[in-house]
């Protein structure tokens, strides 16, 4: 392993790797202009209407090319009964046959207007929903992640915003189609009118056998979508967890709990079908009982000489016409039972408040300095048992002062590290920066100016230079080479087959825990915010590394706030101060030498947490920090 390199000497390191950084998201896809209506008493439609209609030109084109290939479609059996009365009486079939290539030009030429317009709106809607369902969790609270499966978040925007398309994609088709019924009953209705009554015999009961359907396939519809996301929380937990799995062997428990879920899945999709299987034979069946008897009445009347065979074949042509439609109602209200439980699933994650919110007038957080306060702070975690976290807790950190949080495992001391960026929001008592109160802050000007470095940091399924630039893209390749020496990360970064353009898998899956906290740094320290919290940022890293990070930190850092969650002695003794918490409340406070001598308590605590740290340090696999 070679010797690490300072900030000065790594230089270089990432000169090419800006190539790989990507122009901002929003430059290249703006936000949609609208949201769904926020009436939760409105029906699904009405509240997704404002989306649909910023599509809606391109809609009224796409209804309009759809009307004009209906026209032809209709012009169809009336030309070909033309013509066919035209050889019967003797005459050229001329006019007519060029009529017939006039209108296929023109169905070819509409058709394709009306799908490809009505398509490109319902991939538009989906996109719209997709970046809104995005946009949202990004709003969304810390206490709402705490709350909620991913395997259900991502199965609501992809499969339940993929039925609301499809729904807006065949809808409109099946409305031509209805539109297509309405003109070939006019044409029928004028041909002969009792013709047309024994044709339309069969639709009072398909109407009735549609409303049975709607009933049943509703809330077959929902449980199906339900036991879909249930599925793929699976799947996701099993692929971000496969080590787990693996590790203790739990490979078949896992298949077995996949294929329980699965054999719901399986169950709900077979009534769904055997729903529609028993509604829909009947449903096309009807209308094509009303061809035969089209045919045998017609025929009837053929022979008389009371209608002519241009006519009855025109009239059979389009009682044929009538049947497409009706086939397409068993899938249209399929689809709209799909789309309309897809949706509510959807509002949900759409009406969802995010609990911390952007003030109304908020204070600019103008050049802060770093002076940190909690006074009388009480907090308990909105998904727990209400059980007191923190309690009446208060202290000042003033600015450019580092100082160490320790405490056994569940005394608050992580907390500290999130309410201070204001990732939850206190029960009582106040957290100010800078004498400001953190709810009147900008919240980006406050986690800009605090940045907060966990022991098990998420890193992204990308190269190490875009992990580390992601807390400031804009950062030129010398700072972010500058932050990577000073995290000690050099000594690894070289020697991966690309350098910093090494790609590190899903969640940093190819490297240690050491190596993923020292990247992590880096990113903290690429942010150069005021106030830096380390939550056991270092804890799989060797002592040695750990020392060569905190001068380096220590260098960088100067003047600026630094606050370290440890259970280290060495980590605890580079503190100015330390707080000592227990059971939520500060019991101790001071230097750290001294309170080891003359606070008993202090080297109970400390001695405790620092023995079970450091067992589990010993029987981790990254507790060095190298692979």
């Amino acid at each position: 392993m070679p010797a690490v390199r300072s900030a000065s000497e790594s230089v270089g390191l990432s000169k090419i790797a800006s190539r790989s950084t990507r122009p901002p998201l929003k430059s290249r896809y703006p936000e949609p202009s609208r949201s769904v209506d926020p009436d939760e008493s409105k029906g699904w439609l009405r509240r997704v209407w404002p989306v649909v209609w910023t599509q809606k030109f391109i809609f009224v084109s796409g209804i309009g090319f759809g009307l004009l290939a209906t026209v032809a479609t209709v012009l169809v059996p009336l030309a070909v009964g033309r013509g066919i009365d035209a050889i019967t009486n003797g005459d050229t079939p001329t006019p007519f046959v060029i009529a017939l290539v006039v209108l296929a030009v023109m169905r070819f030429v509409f058709g394709f207007g009306y799908r490809f317009s009505l398509f490109r709106a319902a991939h538009r809607i989906e996109n719209d929903l997709r970046n809104l369902i995005f946009a949202r969790l990004t709003e969304l609270s810390f206490s709402y992640w705490d709350r909620v499966q991913s395997g259900q978040i991502i199965s609501r925007a992809n499969t339940d915003i993929r039925s609301i398309q499809l729904l807006f994609a065949f809808g409109p088709l099946i409305a031509m189609q209805l539109v297509l019924l309405t003109m070939a009953l006019v044409v029928m209705l004028i041909t002969d009118v009792a013709l047309t009554v024994v044709a339309l015999a069969g639709l009072p009961m398909v109407f009735v056998l549609g409303v049975s359907l709607r009933k049943r396939i509703f809330p077959l519809s929902w449980v199906a979508q339900s036991r879909q996301a249930e599925v793929a929380t699976i799947v996701d937990e099993n692929i971000q967890g496969a080590r787990v799995v693996k590790a203790f062997a739990q490979e078949e428990a896992q298949l077995q709990v996949l294929a329980e879920a699965s054999h719901r899945l399986r169950w709900v999709g077979t009534a769904v079908a055997d729903t529609r299987a028993r509604y829909a034979p009947a449903m096309e069946a009807f209308p094509r009982m009303g061809l035969a008897l089209v045919l045998w009445y017609g025929g009837v009347q053929t022979i008389n000489g009371d209608i002519q065979i241009g006519d009855l074949v025109a009239f059979s042509t389009y009682v044929v016409l009538l049947a497409t439609p009706f086939r397409m109602v068993g899938f249209m209200l399929l689809q709209w039972q799909r789309a309309a439980a897809a949706a509510l699933r959807v509002f949900e994650i759409l009406d969802e408040q995010p609990e911390v919110v952007e003030p109304d007038n908020p204070v600019r957080l103008i050049d802060p300095r770093g002076r940190i306060e909690f006074e009388d702070v009480g907090f308990s975690y909105p998904s727990s048992d209400g059980s007191v976290v923190l309690d009446q807790v208060s202290f000042t950190i003033e600015p450019g002062e580092t100082v160490a949080i320790v405490g056994p495992t569940g005394s608050g001391k992580s907390t500290i590290a999130r309410l201070l960026p204001r990732f939850y929001d206190t029960d009582s008592g106040a957290v100010r920066v800078d004498g400001h109160d953190v709810n009147t802050l900008s919240l980006s000007d406050l986690r800009n100016a605090v940045s907060v470095v966990t022991d098990d940091p998420f890193l992204f399924d990308t190269s190490v230079y875009d992990n580390v630039a992601f807390a400031r893209p804009a950062a030129e390749p010398h700072e972010v080479d500058a932050a990577i020496a000073d995290a000690a990360a050099v000594d690894f970064v070289v020697d991966l087959p690309q350098g910093v353009l090494t790609e590190i898998g899903e969640r940093g899956a190819t490297l240690s825990g050491g190596q993923r906290q020292r990247l992590a740094l880096a990113r903290g320290l690429l942010a150069d915010p005021t106030v830096l919290v380390l939550d056991d940022a270092t804890s799989a890293v060797d002592v040695n590394v750990e020392q060569r990070i905190h001068d380096a930190v220590t260098r960088r850092r100067s003047n600026r706030t630094t606050i370290l969650i440890a259970h280290r002695l060495s980590t605890i003794a580079l503190a100015d101060r330390v707080l000592l918490f227990d059971e939520g409340q500060i019991v101790a406070a001071g230097d750290h030498y001294e309170l080891l001598e003359n606070n008993p308590r202090y080297a109970s605590i400390l001695a405790d947490t620092t023995s079970d740290f450091a067992s589990a340090a010993e029987s981790g696999p990254d507790a060095s920090g190298v692979r």
